[in-house]
């Protein structure tokens, strides 16, 4: 079946997560955490969905950057995209007027990402299995297919991407196995929000460390005083020797943040997320190595535009944990080429998740990774974000703080429709009652 598609349609949904300060941060205090949600409709009935992430004003500017891509898609089969994935991932970003909003980055790339997702949903769908096992079930030569190589062929050309996925073959299905059996080791930020208070972190922290979670992120960067009494307040509830990560979210410039960091040593974090502006891959660099006597790695990506700068960030030895996140760069085509370049240089991928839907969306690439690209567990995790998840059709399953491989065909984001009416801005329901308040 060709599937043409014959429709698209895009909704800003937002949900009023800024009440009770669930996702804040240093950066960001008062996140609404919202979607520009889009679905595909097909002549044959069969539908895909996709999304972009946001965090509320703005997300219908998103919205608007996905109805102006949408006529490069309607029309065309789903036959057609993905016989020729890697033209119509470049068609998508390169368009010879659309492309000066970006190239390949801000508001357009994010519109990009959440029309590429449905895409890859509805693929998912047809062939009628997650899209974690649609990509280990492909040939590797399909999977290079879909990849856009330009500008990053100095770090990663097409033949050395197909040789390490041919070379990952080896011990592929016991991979698999295991993964269906154990899950995907999860590390949780849901108790450390800046703005929760020591006794709502406390409690979060019991509740967590009893459901079996043993790795934790915090929130820092607002005041040092204050980071170093939560991180006292964490390390001694969670105890030594299980895994502490800080996350900054951008706060400093590079000199402070060497010294703010050095400061909170006496803690242990594994890594410091987000220490500076994402732009700055020099910056990320010379943090990465002032800190690396200290046992302390650097970790982004959340906001690490598209693999051209994860390329450099790679090449600069700027990182040591890398954070793919799967709205933030071209969907899973991107996402593909970056999890091969961290593999080429040995740099484990601990993916960005939470928000609304992005523990859905990039729990299938992270399988994808172990399965079939780094074969390693080693220092590597997904980040679990307890929010929001009861608005979608195949939420995630957690057991003993790993992700269980989803098991409905597609790309685990279509959303429960009575969720998105009552949530749609400005005019649905939730939206009305506080507006009125």
């Amino acid at each position: 079946m060709l599937h043409r598609i014959i429709g698209l349609t895009v909704r800003d949904v937002r949900f009023q997560t800024s009440v009770e300060q669930h996702g804040s941060d240093a950066m960001h205090t008062d996140p609404d955490y919202s979607a520009a949600y889009v679905v595909i409709d097909t002549d044959s009935g069969l539908r895909g969905f996709g999304l972009t992430f946001t965090l509320g004003k703005g997300t219908e500017i998103v919205v608007g950057a996905v109805e102006a891509l949408a006529g490069l898609l309607v029309g065309k089969s789903l036959h057609d995209i993905v016989s020729d994935f890697r033209g119509f991932y470049r068609l998508l970003t390169s368009d010879g007027q659309m492309r000066w909003l970006g190239p390949e980055k801000g508001v357009i790339h994010l519109a990009t990402a959440a029309v590429l997702n449905a895409v890859w949903d509805l693929w998912a769908r047809a062939e009628g299995k997650p899209l974690w096992k649609l990509l280990v079930d492909m040939d590797p030569k399909q999977i290079v297919s879909c990849i856009d190589f330009r500008y990053i062929t100095d770090v990663l050309t097409e033949k050395e991407a197909l040789d390490m996925l041919v070379n990952a073959q080896e011990g592929k299905k016991q991979r698999e196995d295991q993964m269906l059996k154990e899950g995907y080791p999860a590390y949780t930020t849901s108790c450390a929000w800046l703005g929760y208070s020591d006794q709502q972190l406390k409690q979060l922290c019991t509740d967590a460390l009893k459901s079996g979670w043993t790795k934790f992120k915090v929130k820092v960067g607002a005041d040092l005083e204050d980071d170093i009494r939560r991180c006292r307040l964490i390390r001694q509830m969670i105890g030594p020797n299980n895994t502490l990560m800080i996350d900054a979210n951008q706060r400093w410039d590079v000199a402070e943040a060497i010294s703010w960091v050095s400061s909170l040593s006496e803690f242990k974090p594994l890594w410091i997320e987000e220490p500076t502006s994402p732009d700055d891959i020099l910056g990320h660099a010379a943090i990465s190595k002032a800190l690396a006597p200290l046992g302390i790695g650097v970790a982004t990506g959340e906001q690490c535009a598209n693999r051209v700068m994860f390329k450099q960030f790679l090449q600069a030895s700027a990182l040591q944990f890398v954070q793919i996140d799967s709205c933030r760069l071209g969907s899973v085509n991107e996402n593909l080429a970056v999890l091969l370049m961290a593999h080429k240089f040995q740099v484990p991928v601990c993916p960005h998740a939470g928000g609304v839907g992005l523990c859905e969306l990039v729990q299938h690439l992270i399988l994808f990774d172990y399965i079939c690209v780094s074969a390693s567990l080693s220092n590597r995790m997904c980040e679990f974000v307890d929010h929001l998840h009861e608005h979608f059709t195949s939420p995630v399953v957690i057991q003993d703080a790993h992700y269980m491989p989803p098991k409905d065909p597609g790309y685990s984001c279509e959303m429960v429709e009575s969720s998105v009416q009552r949530h749609q801005y400005p005019e649905g329901d939730a939206w009305k009652l506080h507006m009125n308040k």
